[in-house]
């Protein structure tokens, strides 16, 4: 009897221009022995963030509030799902704490998706940035914020605490929203970027993955509606798999396509566009307050 043989296809080789060097320096060294001496939580070490080093460096972080369990189950993300835990009212105070050891210049916060709560979130949230106020008077703030399921009476006490830069991530194309963010919605995420903005908002944000299946027209059309409703700052990264169990990578996009972007979304009036393979989120983000 003949033994057929089925040949394994081995992943991808990551692209040479997704290669990394280690974090190093003084400053990276010393906040990253304060992180460890006092049990400090950033998204930049959880994540293992390939930029830690040069954002650190810079004096900036990125921390995530409200736990690290999340109530959606987007197809991109590594966050876990399912039931979070209770609300810790003493975060605002300890993230503040954090800022303030670490001596952060510029600190991003962020969140899972809390749409257990009949707020989603929100009072912790604007109870955050009010303690970081109080404790660090000279640091500057980024709220990468969740939809909050577009109530503008959540996203309103995010408006009224002020911070300098308020951003919420669209992540992909309108085609591919459903498949990448599941419990998510590409024009109620447009309308909450258009309502900070028509709310006063003077730096709003937004961030896209490619890599997952999308055209180059599907992205300069996503830009353009990001545009339409004023958004000054747009991030622009390769996807990565978290893990076996999420969506794959369907192509590593080159250099030269995110420079070609990076031209394009000039072009259009964004203030600042940061377009890259390693680009995430915060990338640069104490460079977007000007």
């Amino acid at each position: 009897m003949e033994v057929k043989t089925v040949e394994i296809q081995k992943p991808q080789p990551k692209p040479k221009w997704l290669r990394v060097k280690l974090p190093t320096g003084k400053k990276y060294t010393e906040l990253r022995g304060l992180v460890d001496k006092y049990n400090l939580h950033t998204i930049c070490t959880s994540g293992s963030c390939p930029n830690m080093g040069e954002c650190w460096t810079e004096g900036t972080a990125t921390f995530m509030i409200l736990g690290n369990v999340c109530t959606r189950s987007c197809g991109f993300c590594g966050v876990k799902t399912g039931r979070p835990e209770m609300v810790d009212w003493d975060e605002p105070e300890k993230v503040a704490r954090s800022i303030k050891i670490m001596n952060i210049k510029h600190a991003v916060i962020t969140s899972v998706d809390r749409d257990d709560l009949k707020d989603m979130g929100s009072i912790i949230w604007a109870e955050t940035v009010k303690a970081i106020r109080r404790m660090n008077p000279e640091t500057t703030l980024e709220t990468l914020i969740p939809d909050f399921q577009g109530e503008t009476r959540n996203i309103d006490r995010i408006i009224d605490v002020k911070p300098e830069v308020v951003s919420h991530n669209m992540e992909t194309v309108k085609r591919l929203t459903r498949e990448v963010r599941i419990q998510a919605k590409y024009e109620r995420s447009l309308e909450v970027l258009r309502y900070l903005k028509e709310q006063g908002i003077e730096r709003t944000k937004s961030g896209i993955m490619l890599g997952l299946g999308e055209t180059e027209q599907e992205v300069i059309q996503t830009m353009e509606d990001l545009r339409g409703v004023g958004l000054d700052i747009v991030t622009i990264g390769q996807y990565l798999q978290p893990s076996k169990k999420h969506l794959p990578v369907k192509e590593f996009i080159t250099p030269e396509q995110f420079k070609k972007l990076e031209t394009i979304g000039l072009e259009m009036g964004f203030r600042h566009v940061e377009s890259g393979a390693l680009v995430r989120s915060s990338y640069k983000a104490q460079k977007h307050l000007t």
